[in-house]
């Protein structure tokens, strides 16, 4: 069997460790997954559920991803495992926004509830806290209210931090076309968001 480790330079003690358990789990090692299951669901929940809004759907979209990853170990030829495990997560939620019901669905539910508070953090003043959960509020829905595939874009740019030509390959589609949804989707965000622009100065 391939060394992943001897494939691929890194210093990062991460990627190290995360090379060190896939190769365990591909010589049938299932602690060794399960490992990278505990590492990496909460984050990729994150990802999933701005894509797909449902927060059920977006947590079975997680639980497919991490199947399809655990038969398909051979298919990785090493880099970074979170990066492998974030692109076959994009097209597990992309399968279920192609494969969605047309249905409304109530996304981030946490806000509709009157007892929710937002995490403790260093932020203390409750009027400023007020208008940071009124933000992703606005945020979120206006997200639920653009298409599937410029959400998917602005989301992997935006909030993950990819490039163009790394959501072109997660996504399947030319460089342009990841540019073009980009721009379009930020154009509908900005007029759907128009009416709220208050929330966003200062």
């Amino acid at each position: 069997m391939e060394d992943l480790r001897s494939t691929t330079v890194s210093d990062d003690p991460v990627q190290r460790r995360d090379l060190i358990l896939i190769e365990r789990a591909r010589s049938g090692d299932l602690d060794a997954f399960n490992d990278l299951v505990v590492l990496y669901q909460d984050s990729l929940f994150a990802l999933v559920v701005r894509m797909v809004p449902d927060r059920d759907q977006a947590s079975d979209c997680v639980q497919e991803a991490f199947f399809s990853a655990y038969r398909n170990l051979g298919s990785f030829r090493g880099g970074s495992v979170k990066s492998w495990l974030n692109r076959i997560c994009v097209n597990a939620a992309m399968d279920t926004q192609r494969a969605r019901k047309r249905r409304p669905v109530q996304p981030y539910p946490e806000y509709e509830d009157e007892s929710w508070q937002p995490p403790a953090g260093v932020e203390s003043d409750p009027e400023r806290i007020a208008v940071h959960a009124e933000r992703s509020r606005a945020i979120a829905t206006a997200l639920t209210n653009i298409t599937d595939d410029q959400r998917t874009a602005i989301v992997l740019y935006d909030i993950e931090g990819y490039d163009y030509g790394e959501i072109a390959e997660m996504t399947g589609v030319s460089l342009g076309t990841v540019k073009s949804r980009i721009h379009r989707g930020r154009l509908a965000l900005r007029d759907i968001l128009s009416e709220r622009m208050e929330l966003f100065r200062g």
